[in-house]
């Protein structure tokens, strides 16, 4: 049945004619969007905590009384009933909430904001596929593993353990599978890659069906 409202008289080249993704280019078209869905959720949790702090910032004065305040009633409660081994580390991480100087809350303050801004970006950038977010999620990633090794030397966590195996993943993929800073092929590589996952080829002619008789 013929188009209604045809925008042609003719079709467009092939070349021009959308063709959905498969194969290998859409594996990594759905792993870029997980890695963008990890980047997004870590933009939500660094934006929530860059808040709390900026409440206790411009706050500053009456949080600092109130933490001591409740270290002081603790440590009144717990001397009428006992102290147990959970009590004393609640007293214990009041203490030194309460205790956190003004400019050591401003660079944490500093620190939560730039890497919600951060991973923000690649959230974006990795969604909509840009090659540049891909550099950027590579380094922003190398950077911070020191980071989480050292924290699990400090205490070994499920979490932690999990958070450093992902990363480390994300790292290999990106800098392998995408060629990053000229490895496996470098841009050249990719770029023969994609020649020969072209999809219109697909759709095209045999080339027997083009040869004269």
């Amino acid at each position: 049945m013929p188009p209604v409202a045809p925008a042609a008289e003719t079709l467009p080249p092939l070349a021009e004619v959308p063709v959905p993704r498969r194969g290998d280019e859409l594996r990594e078209a759905l792993v870029l969007r997980l890695i963008s869905i990890d980047r997004a959720i870590h933009a939500v949790i660094f934006g929530l905590l860059a808040l709390v702090l900026l409440f206790v910032e411009v706050d500053f004065g009456r949080v600092s009384a109130d933490l001591r305040a409740m270290v002081r009633g603790l440590h009144e409660a717990l001397g009428q009933t006992g102290q147990g081994p959970s009590s004393d580390f609640l007293v214990r991480l009041l203490g030194k909430l309460g205790g956190v100087q003004r400019h050591a809350v401003l660079i944490l303050l500093i620190t939560a904001t730039a890497y919600c801004v951060v991973e923000a970006v690649e959230a974006v950038g990795l969604w909509r596929e840009r090659r540049w977010a891909e550099y950027l999620t590579a380094l922003a990633t190398a950077g911070f593993l020191p980071f989480e090794v050292h924290e699990l030397l400090v205490r070994v966590t499920v979490f932690r353990i999990v958070a450093l195996v992902l990363n480390v993943a994300i790292l290999v993929w990106l800098l392998w599978r995408k060629r990053l800073f000229g490895l496996n092929g470098g841009q050249q590589g990719l770029a023969a890659e994609r020649k020969q996952m072209d999809p219109t080829l697909d759709f095209a002619p045999p080339p027997s069906a083009l040869s004269p008789p």
